[in-house]
């Protein structure tokens, strides 16, 4: 894959006099019938297991677990789980979820970055004795791995901007001493792809108008111009792999139709092939082996697999027969003789299994989360309904079972906003429906999966269109009865976040409570606080979003931020904010936060100072999740669960309102 680094109802003279003046009197509570109260504990640690995988020579099996708290690597020999041992020993930060085997069969690739800063250092440990060695510098550099081949089992190539913090250079690293040797020098590539020879072959860079401008490099060195992918294409054209003899590219591609296709590209002629297409959704996944595609993967309600080998139709038939959910391949073994997969499932826990190709045997491997068994889950439902403008929305509702009456309804909002919700297990959508909620979740115009032309529908509507979108959303959830329209609560996190606080200024008359997570507040101050490795490619958002560095631009941006529509912030808000975020930084929510405290609203500000744009330490989730559902509780009406140790041990600051919300203030 091209290696690229991503109101007016009244104003308050106080909060004190907010709740004493609420608008819609004093919210009823709404309980599932018999529901047992799930802890959070069981929804919001960390999963039990974790990218399950299998190493090359498939001998081994890898996955990550917690230790105290803090998710570790563990190996175990294939025909032996009970020999299972922790191959590192991190006791601050846990390991991220996309680490590699090395074709050494003795090394692990993995990444962590410090407090949330997302400088991802690399290293790799050695399964025999658990030697870690570094791969990248430690310090204030993001790494990624960008090659594996069996052809260099000690070797890889990984990129990282220790020179420039704008540009990742490329190079060939030992996983067994970490010494390295810099193959390319970058200064103007905001992506690049080599082949399975370690041979730099594309590079592309932004253009002005978003587009991205592909180069080929050839043997002398020198650069050629290879294609072009407009801006309305970028999210669904994807310059995947390169085929073993690298005469061919593997590709997806959205130009010249709507929903992304895998192509074959004769990399002499430029010829494409179709592999594999989906006429509801893009093709957004595809499984290789030995640099050869075998299946291809769309998604509109829920995972629809398209075999691109025949053999991928055996093994999708074999993974069907074993059970239910949406299928993802994990890893495979050399010779394919052996494969690991999970599946996803909506009201109990996911399951990794392995599947040995030879005798057509599925072996059940983990439950995802087992604390989840005998508990009475919510089932999640794809929903469909039409936007204001007639275009076609899909999310995905939680029901809270039986409740008395029409319950309290939470919109979650997903962040990207060029991203999307999918089916599965939803923490967030069970804790909430096990409260007495229902809960919606919406995939508003941009978000991916379903064709370039809804996601060019977002553009220029950041707080316009996009945002009606899920008023159009409440709309139809009340028309339904399936929301009661006087508890109506809202919670998203980055982009949600900043739905959020645009529900907060733009149609407060809407929402009974906001929670916003990092959202931004001022899209000017939020554009000239990006990451410096944002830079090479951020014409791209000029061009969706708009362009700070035009009179008109600045106008318009200044028009959609929250920040600057104040006077009708007069819901209570629920702001949460990592001090180490560096997409949204922590003066987005404070520059909020004083604003709505100048004009006595009433806003509880949370802050964790060892976190980012998310929350990944289990005790600081846990924190979060705490006060967010007294939050909800005191204004919606659904049930709670006291405190009790759930924010014992987090790093949660209070800064702001800790009053408002019942139990907080000590």
């Amino acid at each position: 894959m091209l290696a690229v680094p991503i109101d007016r109802r009244f104003l308050l003279k106080s909060a004190a006099a907010f709740a004493a003046t609420w608008p819609f009197g004093r919210p009823e509570p709404s309980h599932a019938a018999d529901a047992e109260l799930i802890a959070r504990r069981v929804l919001f640690d960390n999963p039990d297991y974790g990218s399950v995988t299998v190493s090359p020579d498939g001998w081994h099996l890898s996955w990550l677990a917690p230790v105290d708290g803090v998710r570790n690597l563990f190996v175990a020999r294939i025909d032996d789980i009970a020999s299972a041992r922790a191959v590192t020993r991190i006791t601050d930060r846990s390991v991220a979820p996309f680490y590699r085997w090395a074709q050494t069969n003795s090394h692990i690739i993995f990444f962590q970055d410090r407090d949330g800063d997302e400088n991802w250092r690399a290293s790799s440990v050695n399964i025999r004795n658990n030697a870690v060695v570094a791969l990248s510098p430690a310090q204030g550099v993001k790494s990624f791995l960008t090659q594996i081949d069996r052809k260099f089992q000690t070797d890889v190539l990984l990129m990282h901007n220790g020179r420039d913090n704008h540009y990742f250079d490329l190079y060939r690293v030992s996983v067994l001493n970490g010494s390295s040797e810099l193959l390319y020098e970058n200064s103007e590539y905001a992506g690049l792809l080599a082949d399975g020879d370690f041979q730099l072959r594309l590079g592309m860079r932004f253009a002005a108008d978003g587009s991205a401008e592909v180069f080929q490099r050839h043997a002398s060195g020198s650069w050629s111009p290879f294609m072009t992918i407009p801006l309305g294409d970028l999210d669904g054209t994807d310059l995947l792999e390169f085929s073993a003899d690298g005469k061919t590219l593997y590709m997806l591609d959205s130009r010249g139709r709507d929903k992304a296709a895998l192509y074959a590209m004769d990399m002499a002629t430029k010829k494409t092939t179709l592999l594999a297409a989906d006429d509801e959704a893009d093709i957004a996944q595809v499984s290789f082996f030995a640099r050869r595609p075998l299946a291809a993967r769309a998604e509109k309600e829920r995972a629809r697999w398209h075999a691109v080998e025949p053999s991928a139709l055996q093994d999708l038939a074999d993974l069907g027969a074993y059970g239910a959910g949406d299928i993802t391949f994990s890893g495979r073994s050399y010779g394919d003789q052996v494969l690991t997969a999970h599946f996803e499932r909506d009201a109990e826990s996911g399951e990794f299994v392995l599947l040995d190709r030879e005798t057509r045997q599925v072996r059940p491997l983990f439950k995802q989360r087992k604390a989840l068994a005998g508990l009475a889950l919510r089932p999640l439902e794809a929903v469909t309904f039409a936007a204001r403008d007639g275009l076609h929305l899909n999310g995905y509702l939680t029901r809270p079972g039986e409740s008395q009456g029409t319950p309290p309804l939470v919109l979650v909002i997903h962040g990207g906003p060029y991203a999307r919700d999918s089916w599965g297990f939803n923490a967030v959508h069970q804790w909430l429906a096990n409260r007495g909620y229902a809960v919606l979740s919406v995939n508003y115009r941009g978000s991916t999966g379903y064709g370039k032309s809804f996601v060019a529908a977002a553009d220029h509507e950041w707080g316009g269109r996009m945002h009606d979108d899920l008023i159009d959303a409440v709309d139809w959830a009340v028309g339904q009865g399936i929301a009661d329209p006087k508890r109506i609560g809202f919670f998203g996190g980055s982009y949600g976040g900043y739905s959020a606080l645009t529900a907060a200024t733009k149609t407060p008359e809407v929402f009974a409570c906001i929670v916003d997570l990092f959202g931004i507040s001022n899209l000017i101050t939020f554009m000239a606080t990006i990451p410096p490795y944002w830079q090479p490619w951020f014409n791209v958002w000029k061009n969706r979003l708009g362009n700070p560095d035009t009179e008109d631009g600045r106008a318009f941006l200044m028009e959609r931020s929250p920040l600057n529509h104040l006077d009708r912030a007069t819901r209570p808000i629920l702001i949460a904010q990592g001090l180490k975020d560096v997409r949204v930084v922590a003066a987005e929510s404070q520059q909020m936060v004083d604003a709505l405290k100048s004009r006595s609203a009433p806003v509880t500000y949370i802050t964790f100072r060892d976190e980012g744009h998310g929350f990944v330490r289990p005790v600081n989730r846990l924190a979060f999740f705490a006060v967010a559902e007294a939050f909800l509780a005191q204004h919606l009406g659904g049930r709670c669960q006291p405190f009790e140790g759930d924010l014992s041990g987090s790093t949660m600051k209070v800064e702001a309102g800790a009053e408002l919300v019942p139990g907080l203030a000590g």
